[in-house]
C-alpha cells in the first residue's frame, strides 16, 4: 500500500510571513493584530524546482571575490528605465504592483512586445491568450520574440522555461501561481512565498531577469506576506486614479538603483504614453485670470514639476461647513486653515472649502503649502493671482514660511516653463548657484508678506 504524504495545519501571518503552530490574536513576530491565517502544508519540505546541475556554494574571502560590471538590459520605455536605475539587471527579480485596472499588464506588455534582442516568455495566470492578443493588437506592436503561455502550475511553468529558454520572464500574477508540493490554495501566504523563492532561485542561477506582477490590498499595500517584498530585488508601485489619465510609476525598493526616481505615464487608447514634461500637462491653458488658482513648484523624488492648485471657498449652505480635498492631505489642509484664521485673521470657520490638485495626482510635498493657502485666499477674496507667478514653501504653525529642499531644481523648472516670478522662503537661496537663473525671486518670511505681494 502506497504511503500518503502527511499534512499539518500551520498558522501564517499575512503581514510578515512568520508561521506558528496555533492561532494567536497578535503576531509575536511583527506585532500586528488578527493577521494569522490557517493553511494546510506538507509535513516534509518541498523539493527544489530550480534547474538541475547547480554548483554547490563555497566559502571565499571577500578579497578573493571577483566583481564584474553587468550590463543592464534596457527596456523600450525611458520612464521605466529611469525608475529601475538604467534598465533591468540580469538575474534580478522585480515586483510590479498596483490597483486593478491601473495598467500594470499594459505597461509590461507594450515594453516586451518591442524587445527584439531576446526571447520573452509571458506567463499569464489571469487572462487567456486571446485576451492578450487583443491587447497586443490594440497597442500595435509586432511582438515577434514574445511567447505567451497561460498556466498556473509552477512545475509546468518551469517545463515551459526549459523548452523556450527565454531571456526575460514575466509572471502575471504571482498570486495566481501555485506549486503542487503544497496543499494550500493559490494566493495563500505559503504559496506566494514558495513560488517567489523558487523563481528567485531560477533568476539567480540562470541570470534571466524575472518580472512579477502582484495585486495590492484594499489598504493600498502589496498583497501577500511582507517577506515577498524582502525576497525581490526591486519593488515598483504603479499609482493613479482610474478616472484620470495620468499614472505614476514609483520605486519603493531598488537594490540596483535609487528609489527617488519616478516615471509618469498618460493612459491613451493605444496604451500608456510617456510624459516627458509633466509640468505642461498639469497646468491648464486657460488664458483668463481666475480666482482660486495657484501654481506650485513641487518635487516627487528628485523630479521637479509645476502643478496647479484649485480652491473654492463659499458660504456654508447647511450650517456645518464642508471640507473636501482631492489629491492633498485633508488633515494638513485643516492645519493650514487654522493658520490662516489664527495668524492672518481670515475667518473661514463658517465657509465651505474645496481643494483640488489638477490632473488627479496625489502630492505629499510640504513645499506645496504656500500654493494651497494662496489658492484658498484667492478664492475667498475673489482676486486672481498675477499671471506668471508661482510659489514654493512650507508653512509652519506660527505662520512662517520654512525653507524647502532642492530649491535650485525648482527655480530652473519654473524658469523653463516661462514663469516670471517665484515666491520662496527667505534665506532659502543661501549657497545656491544662481548662474543662468533669470526668473525674478521674491523671498518671504511670513504668510502676510506673501499675501501682500500677491494681492496688493
Amino acid at each position: 500500500m502506497a504511503k500518503t504524504s502527511k499534512t499539518k495545519t500551520v498558522w501564517f501571518c499575512s503581514n510578515c510571513g512568520a508561521d506558528f503552530p496555533r492561532w494567536e490574536g497578535r503576531c509575536p513576530s511583527c506585532g500586528e493584530w488578527n493577521t494569522l491565517v490557517e493553511e494546510r502544508v506538507a509535513a516534509k519540505p518541498s523539493k527544489t524546482l530550480a534547474p538541475e546541475g547547480n554548483l554547490r556554494s563555497e566559502v571565499k574571502k571577500i578579497s578573493e571575490i571577483e566583481t564584474s560590471v553587468q550590463d543592464r538590459v534596457p527596456l523600450p520605455s525611458k520612464e521605466l528605465n529611469r525608475v529601475l536605475g538604467g534598465g533591468i539587471v540580469p538575474g534580478s527579480l522585480v515586483l510590479l504592483g498596483g490597483e486593478p485596472g491601473i495598467g500594470k499588464s499594459t505597461l509590461v506588455l507594450q515594453n516586451i512586445l518591442s524587445i527584439k534582442s531576446r526571447k520573452v516568455l509571458y506567463v499569464s495566470g489571469e487572462e487567456s491568450a486571446t485576451q492578450l492578443k487583443l491587447r497586443a493588437d490594440r497597442i500595435g506592436r509586432p511582438g515577434d520574440t514574445c511567447y505567451i503561455v497561460c498556466e498556473t502550475s509552477l512545475e509546468t511553468i518551469f517545463d515551459h522555461i526549459r523548452q523556450v529558454q527565454p531571456g526575460l520572464l514575466i509572471v502575471d500574477s504571482i498570486q495566481t501561481i501555485a506549486s503542487d508540493m503544497l496543499d494550500s490554495a493559490a494566493g495563500s501566504v505559503s504559496q506566494v512565498r514558495e513560488c517567489a523563492v523558487q523563481l528567485l532561485k531560477y533568476a539567480k542561477t540562470s541570470g534571466v531577469p524575472v518580472i512579477l506582477i502582484g495585486h495590492i490590498t484594499k489598504e493600498g499595500s502589496l498583497a501577500g506576506p511582507k517577506v515577498l517584498e524582502h525576497i525581490v530585488d526591486a519593488v515598483l508601485q504603479f499609482e493613479g486614479d482610474s478616472q484620470y489619465m495620468y499614472r505614476i510609476l514609483r520605486s519603493i525598493k531598488n537594490r540596483f538603483g535609487s528609489t527617488s526616481e519616478i516615471g509618469i505615464y498618460e493612459m491613451c487608447q493605444r496604451g500608456l504614453r510617456e510624459v516627458t514634461n509633466p509640468s505642461e500637462m498639469l497646468m491648464s491653458a486657460n488664458e483668463e485670470d481666475l480666482s482660486g488658482v495657484a501654481i506650485g513648484v513641487t518635487i516627487d523624488g528628485v523630479r521637479p514639476f509645476m502643478i496647479e492648485v484649485q480652491a473654492l471657498v463659499s458660504s456654508a449652505a447647511y450650517g456645518t461647513p464642508q471640507r473636501s480635498v482631492t489629491g492633498f492631505d485633508s488633515k494638513r489642509m485643516n492645519m493650514l486653515l487654522a493658520v490662516l484664521e489664527k495668524r492672518v485673521g481670515f475667518k473661514l470657520i463658517q465657509k465651505d472649502v474645496f481643494l483640488n490638485i489638477a490632473g488627479g495626482l496625489k502630492v505629499n510635498d510640504p513645499a506645496l503649502d504656500l500654493a494651497v493657502i494662496s489658492a484658498i485666499l484667492s478664492s475667498n477674496v475673489d482676486m486672481a493671482i498675477p499671471r506668471g507667478t508661482c510659489m514654493t514653501g512650507e508653512v509652519g504653525l506660527s505662520g512662517e514660511i520654512r525653507p524647502v529642499t532642492r530649491i535650485e531644481q525648482r527655480l530652473r523648472e519654473a524658469q523653463k516653463l516661462g514663469m516670471d516670478t517665484i515666491l520662496l522662503p527667505k534665506g532659502n537661496l543661501k549657497g545656491i548657484d544662481l548662474s543662468g537663473i533669470t526668473i525674478k525671486t521674491v523671498e518671504v518670511a511670513k504668510v502676510e508678506e506673501a499675501f501682500r505681494h500677491l494681492f496688493s
